[in-house]
C-alpha cells in the first residue's frame, strides 16, 4: 500500500462528504486507503459515511478522544507508506496525492511535507508554512510584531512570511490540516503525543522529524482548499485556552528549564491578553448599539422630566428614584423589546425595531398599573417617553446607515445574485436544493464548466468568469463538484481572489452547499430542508416564550398546581426553565440517525410526541415529529404542545 489517509471527524457531516468526494477523485491513481476516525459526533456522520462511502474503513469512538489519540487508532491500522493527517473540511486536488507521493518517493530525507492551502474565497493560509516557536518568535507573534514586519526575518518566522509562498522550502512545521508523513519516520520517532488533545500536536510532531534526521517541506505545487474553523470555533476563549496550553506542553517537552520557563511566562500572558482582548470585543460588538440607545433614551428623559413637571406640576416634584431607579428600568424593558423582536439584527429593520418598542411600552403600562401607587409617576410622561424613544432610535439608524453604510443599512436583505457553473443536470439540482433551503438568491443564470459551451441556456464559460462577475455584478459562484475538477475550481478562486466573490462548492448526490465567507468564519451551509429552529430569530422567541411562560406558571402557581398531576416537580421544572438550562417543549428521544442529525435544543421538560399516545410513538412517528418540529419551528407550536400536556408539567 502506498497511501494511507487518515480523517480525523468531530460533528462536520456536509464538510467531510465535500472532503470524501474530492478524496475519491484524487485516489483513482494511487494505491491508498481511507480511515475516518469519528469522535463520538452527533450529527449523523458515521450514518453517512456508511450509506455513501462504504470503501471508506470506519472507526467510531464511543466518545471524544481528542486529534492525536484518534490519528494514532488509524496509523495503527495503516499499512501504506506514507499517512497523510487531513482535516474534514479540507478539499484536495485530483492530482494532490500523487504529486506529494511522487515528491517523498524521489526525496528519501522528506519525513513530512504540507502543501499550499487556501481558504474559501481563494485567500492564502500562512499556516501553511511555519517555523518552531521559541520564546522570540512566541514573543514576536503574541505582541504583533510578526504581522508588522512579515518579510523580516527576525520577525516573520511565526509564519516564516518571508519566504515566498510559491516555491518549494524546508520548514520546521507543518498544518495538521495537511500533512503527509513517511511510515519509515513516524516508526522511528513515534506516533503523535497523546497528551496533546487538540491543537499543538503537529508542531509536536513536526519537531521529532528533524530531530530524528528527517526534513519537513513546504511543497507548493498543489493547493487545497481548507474552510479554516469548522471543527473547532477559533475566536472562541476555549481555542485561546486549549491552543496556548499545548504551546505549554511543547515548551516543557522539548525546550531547556530557563527556555520553558521564559515560553511559559509569555504564553500565560497572552492567554490573559486575548481573553481580555476576545471578552472586550464580543462585549462592545454585541452592547455597544444597545448602549447608545439607552443613553440617548435615558438623556431624552433627563431633560423632558423638568420640562414636563414646569407644565404639569411644580419644580422638584419627581423624587430623585424615578431617574436614578424606575426609568431606567423601564428604558431597558424597551431595549429588551426591540432585541427579541429583532431591533439589533443587520440590516436595521425599523419595523422590527418599532414592533418591540410598542410591544415594550404595552407591557410597561401594565407594570405600571399593577405597581403600588408609591412608584407611579405619569403614564402620560411614559407614553410621551415611548415616542421619544422611537424619534431618538430611528436617528440613530438613519445616521449610521449615512455613515457607515452596508451594515447598517435600512431595509431587508437583498438576494444574493447566484451563478451557478456546471451541467444542465446538475445546474438544475443546486438550483432545487437553493429553493428549498429558504434562503434568498437570484439566480442570474449558468456558467459552462467547457471552453465552448453549446447551449444557449449558459451565460458564458467558465474560462471567461472574470468578465461575467464584472458584467453581471455576481455576489456569489458556486460550482458542481460533479461536472467541474476541484483544480479547475481551486484554480479559479486563485485567479478571482481579489473580487469580493462567495464560493460554494455543491458535493454530487448532497443535499448540501458548502463555503467558507474568510479566513477568519467558520464555512457556511446550504442545506435542504434548512432547520429553522437554529435560525437567530427563532431561538429568541423560543427563550422568551421559555421565560414568559415560566413566570406565568410560577405567579399563578396558587392556580395552576391544582390542574397538574403529579405535581412533585411543579416548581423546580419551572426554575430549570427559568434559568435556561432546560426548555419547555424538546426533542422526544429517540435512538435513530435521524434524531442525532437534528440541531442541537436544549433539552425539553415535555417533547414534541407529548400529544400522542404511546402506542401510536414508533421510531419513524417520533422522527417525523422531531424533524417537523425542528424544520418548522413556530412559537404557537410551543404554546400547543405547553398547553395540550400542561398536566404533566410536574413530571420528575
Amino acid at each position: 500500500m502506498k497511501l494511507s489517509i487518515v480523517i480525523v471527524n468531530y460533528n462536520v457531516k456536509h464538510f467531510l462528504e465535500q472532503c470524501l468526494h474530492a478524496v475519491e477523485k484524487a485516489c483513482e491513481n494511487i494505491d491508498s486507503e481511507v480511515f475516518v476516525v469519528d469522535n463520538n459526533s452527533v450529527d449523523g456522520s458515521t450514518g453517512m459515511i456508511i450509506q455513501k462511502f462504504p470503501w471508506v474503513k470506519l472507526i467510531a469512538n464511543k466518545r471524544n478522544f481528542g486529534f492525536s489519540k484518534a490519528n494514532n487508532q488509524a496509523i495503527i491500522k495503516s499499512t501504506g507508506d506514507y499517512i497523510l493527517l487531513l482535516n474534514p473540511d479540507t478539499v484536495v486536488e485530483e492530482d494532490t496525492f500523487s504529486k506529494v507521493v511522487g515528491f517523498m518517493d524521489e526525496n528519501p530525507k522528506a519525513g513530512g511535507l504540507g502543501v499550499r492551502m487556501i481558504d474559501g474565497k481563494g485567500n492564502f493560509l500562512p499556516e501553511s508554512k511555519r517555523g518552531l516557536p521559541t520564546p522570540w518568535v512566541a514573543f514576536s507573534k503574541i505582541f504583533g510584531l510578526s504581522s508588522m514586519f512579515p518579510k523580516s526575518k527576525r520577525f516573520g518566522k511565526y509564519h516564516l512570511s518571508y519566504l515566498d509562498e510559491n516555491e518549494l522550502h524546508e520548514v520546521d512545521v507543518l498544518s495538521g490540516a495537511f500533512m503527509l508523513l513517511r511510515k519509515e519516520a513516524i516508526d522511528k520517532i513515534g506516533m503523535l503525543d497523546e497528551e496533546y488533545f487538540m491543537y499543538g500536536e503537529d508542531i509536536d510532531l513536526s519537531y521529532r522529524i528533524t530531530l530524528g534526521g528527517y526534513k519537513n517541506y513546504y511543497y507548493p505545487d498543489t493547493t487545497i482548499i481548507h474552510y479554516k474553523g469548522e471543527s473547532t470555533k477559533k475566536g472562541s476563549l476555549n481555542y485561546v485556552r486549549i491552543f496556548y496550553k499545548a504551546m505549554v506542553i511543547f515548551a516543557r517537552k522539548h525546550f531547556s528549564r530557563q527556555y520553558a520557563g521564559l515560553f511559559s511566562f509569555f504564553i500565560h500572558l497572552a492567554i490573559y491578553l486575548r481573553a481580555l482582548l476576545a471578552l472586550g470585543s464580543r462585549l462592545v460588538k454585541k452592547a455597544w448599539l444597545p448602549a447608545i440607545d439607552f443613553g440617548l433614551i435615558y438623556l431624552g428623559f433627563f431633560l423632558l422630566l423638568p420640562y414636563w413637571e414646569k407644565i404639569r406640576f411644580e419644580p422638584g416634584y419627581y423624587s430623585n428614584s424615578v431617574l436614578l431607579f424606575i426609568i431606567p428600568i423601564y428604558i431597558l424593558i424597551w431595549i429588551v423589546g426591540m432585541y427579541y423582536s429583532g431591533g439589533y439584527e443587520r440590516p436595521t429593520s425599523l419595523l422590527k425595531i418599532y414592533r418591540g418598542q410598542i410591544s415594550a411600552l404595552f407591557l410597561i403600562l401594565i407594570i405600571y398599573s399593577l405597581s403600588p401607587e408609591a412608584v407611579r409617576f405619569s403614564r402620560a410622561l411614559i407614553l410621551l417617553g415611548g415616542g421619544m424613544s422611537i424619534i431618538l432610535t430611528t436617528i440613530v439608524r438613519f445616521i449610521l446607515h449615512s455613515i457607515v453604510g452596508r451594515e447598517f443599512k435600512i431595509g431587508m436583505h437583498k438576494p444574493k445574485r447566484v451563478a451557478i457553473v456546471g451541467l444542465k443536470h446538475e445546474t438544475q439540482r443546486v438550483q432545487n436544493i437553493l429553493a428549498h433551503t429558504g434562503i434568498a438568491t437570484n439566480i442570474i443564470g449558468f456558467i459552462s464548466p467547457k471552453k465552448k459551451p453549446r447551449s444557449e441556456r449558459y451565460i458564458g464559460s467558465i474560462y471567461q468568469i472574470e468578465e461575467i462577475i464584472k458584467v453581471n455584478k455576481l455576489d456569489e459562484v458556486i460550482f458542481c463538484s460533479e461536472d467541474i475538477s476541484s483544480q479547475l475550481v481551486i484554480k479559479t478562486m486563485l485567479l478571482l481572489s481579489n473580487y469580493n466573490i462567495d464560493y460554494k462548492i455543491a458535493p454530487p448526490k448532497s443535499v448540501s452547499i458548502i463555503g467558507s465567507n474568510s479566513i477568519d468564519t467558520a464555512g457556511d451551509l446550504y442545506v435542504v430542508n434548512v432547520n429553522t429552529i437554529n435560525k437567530e430569530k427563532n431561538k429568541r422567541l423560543k427563550r422568551l416564550f421559555d421565560l414568559v411562560s415560566s413566570i406565568i406558571i410560577i405567579l399563578l402557581s396558587p392556580i395552576l398546581i391544582w390542574m397538574v398531576r403529579p405535581k412533585k416537580a411543579y416548581f423546580r421544572n419551572a426554575f430549570r426553565v427559568l434559568s435556561s438550562r432546560y426548555s419547555w417543549i424538546g426533542y422526544q428521544q429517540n435512538k435513530t440517525e435521524a434524531y442525532l442529525a437534528l440541531p442541537i435544543i436544549k433539552k425539553g421538560i415535555l417533547s414534541t410526541a407529548q400529544v400522542l399516545d404511546t402506542n401510536e410513538a414508533n421510531k419513524d412517528t417520533i422522527d417525523h415529529l422531531n424533524q417537523a418540529y425542528a424544520q418548522n419551528y413556530s412559537v404557537t407550536k410551543d404554546f400547543e404542545i405547553l398547553t395540550k400536556s400542561f398536566n404533566q408539567i410536574g413530571k420528575s
